[in-house]
């Protein structure tokens, strides 16, 4: 890529507004590459190994930094980020799908008055994720002799996180209450999944 970059700015460096001295820049980058892959890799040392990745960094600084410079439309068109190897963007946004998955999660115990979920899903995961960007768990105590509540819907508190294992802390009054949660899947757009099924543990 950086060879055919030189070869075909060269050509248009006045069209595309490239400066030659940006053009000598990359070329000596172009050639030093060339130079450290040329030599056999059975006869390459540690010395040589070392030197060339090196090379191929600032080979890659340079071809980013002469990309951020000197290619945008216009002055180039369509058909010249193809020629350059480049991908055209995509002006077309592929839809986030709705997450269709049901999420729930393992309870350990880490700590007096500290629950640790373990957050995995049950079925339905989508390919997209997007769809998955995290969860929201719903979350809630009870008293032990009070009737437990219904479904996720009941649940009053939530918290967001994107993590696989969330941590919640309780005070020392709620000790031996009962925490109940229920988790729901959103997308990157914000939109939620079907309530998953709900949980619960004593808090210790």
């Amino acid at each position: 890529m950086g060879s055919s970059w030189v070869q075909i700015t060269q050509t248009h460096k006045t069209e595309w507004n490239i400066l030659q001295e940006s053009i000598e820049k990359l070329t000596t980058a172009v050639q030093a590459a060339e130079e450290a892959n040329a030599k056999p890799p059975m006869m390459r040392t540690a010395v040589d190994a070392a030197n060339g990745k090196r090379i191929f960094k600032e080979l890659q600084d340079a071809l980013r930094d002469f990309k951020k410079r000197y290619f945008y439309i216009p002055p180039l068109n369509e058909g010249n980020f193809v020629q350059l190897g480049l991908r055209l963007k995509d002006t077309e946004p592929t839809p986030v799908l709705d997450p269709v998955g049901l999420a729930k999660a393992n309870i350990t115990f880490p700590s007096s008055m500290q629950l640790m979920l373990h957050i995995q899903p049950v079925e339905g995961t989508q390919d997209d994720a997007r769809a998955y960007y995290g969860v929201r768990i719903y979350y809630d105590l009870w008293d032990a002799n009070e009737t437990p509540p219904a479904n996720g819907k009941s649940l009053r508190m939530s918290r967001f996180t994107r993590r696989k294992k969330e941590r919640f802390i309780f005070q020392p009054e709620d000790t031996g209450k009962i925490a109940y949660f229920s988790i729901r899947y959103e997308n990157s757009k914000g939109k939620a999944g079907p309530w998953g099924p709900m949980f619960w543990a004593i808090v210790p």
